[in-house]
């Protein structure tokens, strides 16, 4: 799956000429004017609570468990090997998003809805059809555990095990919380996400900017360490195994596709909500979420747990990122990290909640959402109090069912990516637009 994931993605970056990493600057101004919803385009939400959602979907436990884990097992190298992912992944993230704005359907409420499901179906044709109910049907199920029942086990779990809260208390309040705002649907959904995302990010990365202060002297080492150690073998030391540099390649890449979701197809879900008339310019504000997500959020962390050298100690997971805030922040540190990590899967939770509705809704139709959410709501509390570690393997594995699909469709479609990418882009004169969007 790793090589289908990476091989798609610089497949599209080298189609699209590097593009994506070309208008990241045009992308940050995109999604800063995105806040506001036009009145004269279509879609429920604003680009920028679009992102926001798909953001709080990705933005998770991936970010500061799954970075730990990767420089656990692969060493500092590892984080040059996310960034790659990254790199590579926002070219697929503009495609996934593109199409799925581009293809998007309104159904019988009045809203619009996309995704992969639908840029099977009418960009590929009816005979398709069989790959986009093979995404939707296997989305629909992933998200129950990777989306909502693991990311309740973390949030209860820390909020037991750094402040003696009981799991079926934790349950019951994060259960009452989720359906007060699922129920509400995108809308409230998105003005949660656009309250919530962007407060957490800029917190965390407060915090981890905090940790490199205090432990400036050693920065230029660990950089250092991040560029030797991504192509020659790490040293056991310490509590550190040692690793080989595709251990550091494994894991970074790993960790890199599991924290962004480049690949998934489900950004485009998000995205398909947003107000626009041209498909190009959401997707320019969809592939920052993967520079977000990893270019900063998971940068921060990796390099917080390197500075505080306790990469090396033996530790794996939350467990590690929460040595690295407490070396940085004696008595505090662990607290901060809990907090962080609790909103950081409540938000993963609403996200996927969205995804996962649009998959059923494709599936079944619109009479599917009250139902779903009601379920949805339910798994929240079983997830926090039940032992998970069937539904991970289950989750995982759907994950990558999932992605096949996608892939395929960004393939057979990349002529479409790119002919749209280009009429785009000629009507641009002296770097502003003619055509208003």
């Amino acid at each position: 799956m790793l090589v289908l994931i990476l091989g798609t993605g610089l497949f599209l970056q080298v189609r699209l000429k590097l593009m994506p990493l070309a208008k990241i600057g045009y992308g940050t101004r995109l999604v800063w004017q995105g806040r506001k919803a036009g009145s004269a385009q279509d879609g429920e939400i604003s680009p920028f609570a679009a992102l926001m959602t798909a953001l709080a979907a990705t933005v998770g436990t991936g970010n500061i468990a799954g970075v730990a884990t990767a420089i656990a097992l692969g060493g500092p190298g590892a984080l040059f090997w996310m960034w790659c992912t990254a790199l590579v992944g926002m070219a697929t993230k503009y495609a996934e998003v593109l199409l799925a704005v581009h293809y998007r359907e309104v159904d019988d409420k009045g809203e619009h809805v996309g995704g992969p499901m639908y840029a099977i179906k009418n960009g590929l044709g009816p005979r398709w059809r069989w790959l986009g109910v093979a995404f939707a049907l296997t989305a629909g199920f992933a998200g129950f555990g990777i989306g909502n029942m693991v990311q309740a086990n973390a949030i209860a779990g820390v909020a037991e095990n750094t402040f003696g809260v009981p799991v079926w208390l934790t349950g019951v309040v994060l259960t009452v919380v989720t359906g007060a705002v699922i129920l509400g649907g995108i809308k409230r959904i998105g003005r949660v996400a656009e309250a919530l995302v962007p407060a957490m990010c800029v917190s965390y990365v407060l915090c981890a900017l905090f940790v490199l202060v205090v432990f400036a002297d050693r920065l230029p080492e660990a950089i250092s360490l991040v560029f030797t150690h991504a192509f020659t073998p790490v040293a056991a030391s310490g509590g550190f195994a040692g690793a080989a540099v595709w251990a550091a390649m494994r894991y970074g890449v790993a960790r890199g596709i599991f924290s962004n979701e480049a690949g998934l197809g489900t950004a485009g879900i998000a995205q398909a909500a947003g107000t626009t008339r041209s498909p190009v310019r959401s997707a320019l504000v969809g592939m920052m979420g993967t520079f977000i997500d990893t270019l900063i959020v998971c940068t921060m962390t990796g390099l917080a747990i390197i500075v505080s050298g306790v990469w090396n100690s033996g530790q794996s997971g939350a467990v590690l990122s929460s040595s690295a805030f407490e070396a940085a922040m004696p008595g505090i540190g662990q607290y901060l990290l809990s907090v962080e990590l609790a909103v950081f899967a409540f938000t993963t939770i609403l996200g996927w909640s969205y995804y996962g509705e649009k998959c059923w809704e494709f599936l079944v139709g619109t009479r599917s959402a009250k139902p779903y959410r009601i379920c949805w709501t339910l798994a929240v509390f079983l997830g926090a109090v039940a032992q998970l570690d069937l539904v991970w393997l289950i989750a995982d594995t759907l994950n990558a069912f999932m992605a096949i699909p996608n892939l395929i469709s960004l393939l057979l479609l990349s002529p479409v990516i790119v002919k749209l990418s280009r009429e785009y882009f000629a009507r641009e004169t002296d770097g502003r637009l003619v055509a208003a969007e």
